[in-house]
């Protein structure tokens, strides 16, 4: 039935069906109002990972939120309508593209052309991979990633993610206090609130936690005060910093091959949202993946870092249990806006960091949990030693970070736990 509708027609729940336990599926939506309304939380979900990489590259923050926005509406065309994601930038590219323009760590990189033109090569890799995908089918997919490989994979790209708040996002005490208001504001409109504000937990998290830090530090001097000028000094418009790609070799070959990061990363966020959603999105994979890659292309072709599905709007799709794509349509038209606005950057970036930090910290962990579900739901069984030995081992590589180097090409973290939990299973089911 789903699959007879048109690309922009939802069918309307209202929130009442939340308040029943229900789900809002990925062909339906809540009323526009909510619905624009839970766009916001997921531009505001995504904006910190995504401003902070283009930085530590030297790219243009405003170049990456406006792609962003534009990537989302290229992958909801792509994938008909039927997958519920957000593309943001991808970390998978900091360690390479520092390595292919010698990039120094501050201002604007001074050879961001030769990391462009790598950054579509990994497009196109990833195109590629996605239409093998989408002509062969997924029977491949089911064999090497049974639920026990694929819980693992979705558990560890929250807990890879966790030290980013811990180790980088809290800098004094007051600060790492802060985050406990954050996290301790989330949880408590998630669970002591009703209705649309339970739904905005993050959103109204957030904006408590702000105005809790902004009277400690702005009215009673504890802390780094929150900062207004730069909002009211920004421009309500301006275009962002453009800049064109530079076809180097070299640069190709190193940034390239971050396409099979971005193909695990894409499979593990279809697999925590068939979980969570209870609707098979398996055949859509080939189109994700040709999404992804699609917006990878554009992006890198206009100045802007490379694009994959973000954890963090998993993580509020698992809080708020809407799954709606049309939420997604919203964000990405609002994140276009924001590409062009330079004050609206000014104000995100306004917020608190330590803030942003306890808010990663239920987002990252809203994740890890999404893993777990996986396994209860599908009843995977831990007295077998295949499971066990495979789960277990692929926690700890993807949460300390286990990095192997080939040549110049890093596998870190997320990849190498993929891989290895695929191969390893593979390894240890040779004996049935």
């Amino acid at each position: 039935m789903g699959n007879s509708k048109g690309l922009f027609s939802w069918t309307e729940k209202s929130s009442a069906v939340l308040q029943q336990g229900g789900v809002i599926g990925p062909d339906e939506r809540l009323p526009w109002p909510q619905t624009a309304v839970m766009g916001v939380q997921h531009v505001i979900a995504m904006f910190g990972a995504t401003v902070l990489a283009p930085i530590l590259m030297g790219f243009d923050p405003n170049i990456a939120i406006l792609m962003s926005g534009i990537g989302t509406l290229i992958f909801f065309l792509i994938t008909g309508g039927k997958v519920p994601s957000y593309l943001g930038s991808s970390f998978a590219f900091i360690g390479v593209v520092i390595a292919a323009t010698a990039y120094a760590g501050k201002g604007p990189n001074p050879n961001i052309g030769v990391a462009l033109g790598g950054i579509i090569a990994c497009g196109v890799l990833y195109t590629v991979i996605g239409a093998i995908v989408q002509a062969v089918g997924t029977g491949w997919i089911e064999r090497f990633m049974p639920p026990v490989v694929t819980g693992a994979v979705v558990a560890v790209i929250g807990l890879n993610l966790a030290g980013i708040p811990i180790k980088n996002m809290a800098a004094s005490n007051f600060d790492s206090w802060m985050q406990v208001v954050t996290f301790v504001s989330v949880a408590l409109v998630a669970v002591m609130t009703r209705g649309m504000v339970q739904r905005l937990l993050i959103l109204v998290g957030l904006i408590v936690a702000t105005l809790i830090y902004a009277a400690l530090t702005n009215g009673m001097g504890l802390g780094k005060p929150v900062d207004l000028s730069p909002i009211a000094n920004a421009a309500w418009f301006g275009l962002p910093g453009f800049a064109a790609p530079v076809f180097s070799a070299n640069a190709m070959l190193l940034i390239a091959p971050v396409a099979i990061i971005l193909v695990a990363e894409n499979l593990g966020h279809i697999k925590a949202v068939t979980a969570m959603t209870g609707k098979n999105l398996d055949q859509y994979m080939g189109r994700a993946f040709i999404g992804d890659g699609v917006a990878t292309m554009v992006s890198g072709a206009s100045g802007g870092t490379g694009v994959t599905t973000y954890a963090e709007n998993i993580g509020v799709m698992a809080a708020t249990k809407i799954y709606s794509t049309a939420v997604f349509v919203v964000a990405g038209l609002i994140a276009v806006v924001l590409g062009f606005s330079p004050k609206f950057g000014a104000l995100i970036q306004a917020i608190p960091l330590p803030v942003m930090g306890g808010v990663s910290i239920v987002v990252f962990g809203l994740i890890a949990v999404a893993g777990a579900k996986i396994w209860v739901d599908n009843k995977v069984d831990f007295s077998d030693n295949k499971n066990l030995l495979v789960a277990a081992i692929t926690l700890v590589l993807g949460t300390g970070d286990f990095t192997l180097k080939f040549g110049q090409f890093a596998l870190g973290g997320i990849g190498t736990a993929t891989f290895g939990a695929i191969l390893l299973y593979a390894l240890l089911n040779r004996r049935k």
